[in-house]
């Protein structure tokens, strides 16, 4: 009996956010907002999200032993989620620095802080975490060298989950434990290194070829492809909503994933879950607070908590993944 459905190992930053009217070009200064602080952090984003959904969570993070650190250790726990992994001090707080212009999307510079200092030692430490987890979640967000020590200590029998962001060639052992690695086309082609086809389903192909044992390829406005290496190529169609903030959304679509995997569910039904999630998460503004309940998931789709993923999604119009969250940036 696993005491988790989840364990996410990741980031967890303060994210420092300015509206503005439009991106400044290279060496122009543009009027934003005030600024508004908000928990966040690709690791921190997951565990929150899934934790609304009901999932049983727990966080391996680093945060410092700052204001920053309590708000989002404050935030974790409010969303239900065991903190015991988060460690705190060797370094202030992971920072992001985020502007949002008036169509939702995003722009990101991160400053890793404590998160750089999230080390496989720690990883080591947290044996019983790893042990007591159906599924675990990583991304890119802290040392490669930890996440390569993640893999060496999942448990037998669980499932480990990749969104590598921001991207960087993988090494052979981490890509053939991702089940599934999801991407984007440009995290996509950074991991393939070489020319992708012109079709999500060659680009599915050439990143298998690599040795993970299933892809989800977020293809924005166009939805989703999930493949499996020995399973047919299925396309998860896009849920139409009015963006507001696509900060955070896609951390809530592969958390949302995450969990459903851990429920047995096919990968295809997790995505189309998943993808309703993540429609949710961007008509709100900011990233933690955006996250819905599996209630508010449940109201987009027209069905009841519970109701068999199959068929969610496929009521009142919509039709399964969020567009607009998944386009590039995706914390």
């Amino acid at each position: 009996m696993y005491d988790y459905d989840l364990l996410v190992v990741g980031s967890a930053n303060a994210d420092l956010v300015i509206r503005v009217e439009r991106r400044p070009a290279a060496g122009e200064t543009v009027l934003g907002s005030d600024l508004a602080v908000h928990p966040g952090g690709k690791g921190a984003n997951q565990a929150v999200a899934a934790g609304r959904l009901g999932a049983r969570t727990a966080l391996l993070a680093r945060v410092g032993d700052d204001g920053h650190g309590r708000l989002l250790l404050d935030s974790q726990r409010a969303a239900g989620v065991d903190t015991v992994g988060v460690l705190v001090g060797g370094a202030p707080t992971g920072i992001a620095l985020i502007t949002v212009d008036p169509s939702g999307d995003n722009s990101i510079v991160v400053s890793p802080g404590a998160n750089g200092r999230l080390t496989p030692e720690d990883v080591r430490a947290a044996g019983s975490l790893f042990h007591a987890s159906r599924v675990v979640s990583a991304q890119l967000e802290i040392p490669l060298d930890t996440v390569v020590e993640v893999v060496r200590n999942l448990a037998a029998g669980s499932r480990f989950v990749l969104n590598p962001s921001p991207p960087r060639p993988l090494p052979a052992e981490v890509l053939a434990a991702c089940d599934p690695l999801i991407v984007n086309e440009h995290e996509a082609r950074v991991i393939v290194g070489t020319a992708l086809g012109d079709s999500p389903e060659d680009w599915a192909a050439a990143l298998l070829a690599l040795g993970p044992r299933s892809v989800v390829i977020t293809l924005g406005a166009d939805g989703a492809l999930v493949a499996e290496r020995a399973g047919a190529r299925v396309r998860i169609p896009s849920v139409k909503v009015e963006a507001v903030d696509t900060t955070g959304a896609g951390d809530a679509f592969t958390a949302a994933l995450a969990w459903r995997l851990g429920r047995r569910e096919s990968l295809a039904e997790a995505a189309a879950y998943a993808a309703r999630v993540g429609a949710v998460a961007v008509t709100r503004p900011g990233a933690q607070e955006s996250f819905p309940t599996a209630e508010e998931v449940a109201a987009l789709s027209g069905v009841l908590p519970g109701d068999d993923p199959a068929t969610t999604g496929r009521k009142g119009g919509s039709e399964g993944l969020a567009g607009e969250p998944l386009r590039g940036e995706s914390r």
